[in-house]
């Protein structure tokens, strides 16, 4: 069932969330196995190391409305949120800038990386590591990064989420993140079915313009 229309901003927020299961956020205190900064390093190093990646996403709004699709990422910068048929919204970068799609609005908004909280993910050595900071799960197999830039509140916050995966680039697997809105809105995203070093062509990172008079982009 597609989610009814709202406003460009409130839509695009939900497709940057993804919440934590609640053992995750438990105010337990880890084992400390590395300091704050190996980690970062290290999560840096996870995110960097992903040249492409493919995976299944499950979004969840904070109403309890899901829906599905494919997320495609591919270096630099760019990404790609493909919803289920029956969902006419589409949320993607070009490696300079997000545009969000709906189709059924027939209506775009494109804004640069930067001022969304997936500029964490498309840039990590630019945003984890100057504007990251560690949350303790209580689990030393999953790592919590937090990015927030606090001079520009209006770029929300992200939470990305890491199990420990020696199969993963950097031996981490991203499995989901949160982001939060400046209202402090939430919506959540899960990843399965990860797939890394995929053949991923930049032409899927275009769009057909919903306007009259539009284009391919």
């Amino acid at each position: 069932m597609p989610f009814p229309t709202k406003p460009l901003r409130d839509v695009l927020w939900g497709a940057l969330v993804v919440a934590m299961p609640a053992a995750l956020v438990a105010p337990l205190a880890p084992a400390v196995a590395q300091s704050t900064d190996q980690v970062l390093d290290q999560t840096v190093g996870a995110l960097r190391a992903i040249g492409t990646m493919t995976a299944d996403f499950t979004q969840t709004d904070r109403n309890g409305r899901t829906v599905h699709g494919v997320l495609t990422l591919k270096r630099p910068g760019k990404i790609r949120f493909q919803y289920d048929k029956g969902v006419n919204m589409l949320l993607v970068s070009d490696g300079k800038a997000l545009t969000f799609i709906d189709y059924d609005v027939k209506q775009k908004q494109r804004w640069p990386i930067g001022n969304s909280p997936l500029g964490a993910l498309l840039d990590p050595t630019r945003d984890v590591k100057k504007f990251g900071r560690v949350v303790p799960t209580g689990n030393p197999d999953v790592y919590s990064i937090e990015v927030r830039d606090p001079k520009r509140p209006e770029y929300g916050v992200i939470t990305l989420i890491f199990i420990k995966d020696a199969a993963s680039p950097g031996g981490l697997k991203l499995t989901s993140w949160v982001a939060l809105d400046s209202k402090n809105q939430r919506t959540t995203v899960r990843l399965t079915n990860q797939r890394y070093g995929v053949a991923v062509p930049d032409s899927a990172f275009s769009y057909r313009d919903p306007t009259p008079s539009g284009h391919r982009h």
